[in-house]
């Protein structure tokens, strides 16, 4: 039976350098959604993909003696990769468990034999929200998993402090209202200052695109700022904003 529950904040633990960070963005996420934080560990079983050296201990009939080796040798490594994935959850629960001050955070353990990108296939209709480290571990880019998930994602680096501010890129498509309509109705941004930007034509199409979406947000009682900025080249023009405007993280 499935560990999962409904709504949830999904703290994944798949990249090392970033639990601790990982761990607060989930506390302050959880906090603000109200939702019980699921810690996410997915640990793929062993497969022996390098040729092992056996040179010397085959006979003619030894192909039993072998498989039962390498057999004996992957249930060992799969092993203390669940130990490893155990102690790594604990340690998990009692950080939260330190650190969660005058808020009691509801916490249960997703412990998943299986690859990052499958485990976040896995929780995908199921969570609120999914956190994630910057540097996952795994073949798979960040990018490549977000585009993937239809749930929303939450990126942390290093060190997490909690944000003031918050950057909406709005390009007026479907998947951007998608998105609107999430922000609208989610109270994870809701104590946030909010700034929607537009990089395209200054024309009256973007103009009213623009305050459409400013409106919406105004109206779900979110505090913004709008702006349409001329240009093409989108990630460096919301890279300057970013630079021009007074940032806290």
């Amino acid at each position: 039976m499935s560990n999962l529950r409904a709504d949830s904040v999904i703290a994944s633990l798949d990249c090392p350098n970033h639990v601790q960070a990982v761990l607060e963005a989930s506390m302050w996420a959880a906090k603000n959604l109200q939702a019980p934080i699921g810690l996410l560990h997915a640990a793929p079983t062993v497969q022996h993909k390098e040729a092992l050296d056996y040179s010397g201990c085959l006979v003619a009939d030894d192909g039993t003696h072998l498989l039962n080796q390498l057999t004996l040798e992957e249930k060992d490594s799969n092993g203390k990769l669940r130990d490893q994935g155990r102690l790594l959850l604990k340690q998990a629960h009692s950080y939260c468990k330190q650190h969660q001050g005058r808020y009691q955070h509801q916490l249960y353990y997703l412990h998943r034999h299986a690859s990052i990108a499958e485990s976040l296939d896995y929780v995908d209709e199921s969570a609120q929200l999914v956190v994630l480290g910057h540097h996952v571990t795994c073949k798979d880019t960040l990018s490549q998993l977000i585009r993937a998930s239809r749930c929303p994602a939450l990126v942390t680096h290093e060190s997490f402090k909690i944000p003031k501010t918050a950057l909406f890129g709005f390009d007026n498509r479907p998947t951007c209202h998608a998105l609107l309509d999430w922000l609208c109705s989610t109270s994870l941004i809701r104590n946030l200052s909010l700034h929607v930007v537009m990089v395209g034509e200054d024309n009256e199409r973007n103009k009213e695109a623009l305050r459409e979406a400013y409106a919406r947000l105004t109206q779900s009682g979110i505090h913004c700022k709008k702006a349409l900025i001329a240009g093409n080249d989108v990630t460096n023009a919301l890279i300057s904003y970013q630079h021009q405007i007074s940032w806290t993280y």
